[in-house]
């Protein structure tokens, strides 16, 4: 697994750096030798956070934790790395490293009575052509996390969504 490690709004000593690789590698046993790790750690006013994104070529998992002190943020993200990972182990296992499961216990992480995931609702409604700027109006109109459109100028769908910082993202297809 090729690890890529950067900071924002910190110094990332070579201590911090040395410490999150090592960490990460402890999920190397899940993912094929391709597959990439990026870490970014971040500090915003008291609150440490550590990002991880692991990409491989089914996919990938990401997980965020926020903390007053950076090395809890990074053992706390793994821990519900590993946990979603295992969790998710029969859906995940085909595009995962194989036998990645068998040397451990996963008993721990069982959910008695968990349900798979099933669509309970389905909505329906026009979308009309409009810029991102009427997208993102109506976003904060409707109080939604995200709002699906045609973007006007492009013709393609679209999707707007606010962001954790306050911010907003735009997705567009390739």
């Amino acid at each position: 697994m090729r690890i890529f490690v950067n900071g924002k709004n910190i110094q990332i000593s070579n201590y911090l750096f040395e410490l999150a690789e090592k960490k990460v590698r402890k999920l190397d046993k899940f993912f094929p030798e391709d597959a990439e790790a990026f870490i970014a750690l971040a500090v915003e006013h008291n609150r440490h956070i550590a990002e991880i994104t692991i990409r491989y070529n089914g996919g990938f998992v990401r997980g965020e934790e926020a903390t007053g002190d950076m090395y809890a943020s990074i053992d706390n993200v793994l821990d519900k790395l590993e946990k979603q990972i295992v969790r998710h182990r029969t859906k995940l296992e085909k595009n995962l490293r194989a036998g990645a499961f068998n040397a451990i216990d996963t008993s721990e992480y069982e959910e008695d009575d968990e349900e798979d995931a099933k669509i309970v609702r389905v909505k329906r409604f026009d979308i009309k052509p409009m810029t991102v700027d009427e997208a993102m109006l109506q976003l904060e109109m409707l109080g939604h996390s995200f709002y699906v459109f045609t973007n006007g100028d492009t013709g393609a769908v679209n999707v707007i969504y606010k962001r954790k910082d306050g911010n907003f993202g735009l997705i567009e297809p390739e």
